[in-house]
């Protein structure tokens, strides 16, 4: 997928998204909204890649759950979902600054812009979270250090 196609091919990008009207408005707000959307992507698909990663290398302990990689893992998780939440937020303002400018854009749903409130909240949540586990793994390691 490359950021810029002629005229014809931009009715045929990923998941048929038409920016066809916005390409012809101005090709610098076209790069502009799928830079956001390839952003958003690589974002949702690396947080998808950590959690398989995480479970598939059996970095889950139930026994000690305070370690460094799953405090590492919730930390970069939080990071990752303020990022999703950044950009679709922003990506969602940008596109609805060009509708008001009278350009036809295709849903905010269709553009995976949508829920960017959410992912804000969750990283945020994550990253208190990831702050207990830090004091945790702190209180652990001075058990650890004691016995």
């Amino acid at each position: 997928m490359t950021l810029t196609l002629d005229a014809t091919e931009i009715k045929r990008l990923w998941m048929l998204i038409d920016l066809s009207d916005l390409y012809k408005y101005g090709s610098h707000h076209y790069v502009v909204i799928m830079s956001q959307i390839i952003i958003v992507a690589v974002l949702k698909a690396l947080m998808f890649y950590l959690i398989v990663k995480i479970l598939y290398e059996n970095k889950l302990d139930m026994a000690q759950p305070f370690n460094h990689a799953m405090g590492r893992f919730i930390s970069l998780i939080s990071y990752l979902a303020l990022g999703i939440g950044f950009f679709s937020a922003w990506g969602m303002k940008y596109t609805k600054g060009l509708i008001l400018e009278g350009v036809f854009m295709p849903g905010l749903d269709d553009m995976h812009f949508d829920g960017s409130d959410v992912w804000l909240f969750m990283g945020i949540i994550l990253l208190i979270i990831a702050q207990i586990f830090k004091r945790g793994i702190e209180i652990q390691t001075e058990n650890d250090l004691t016995i």
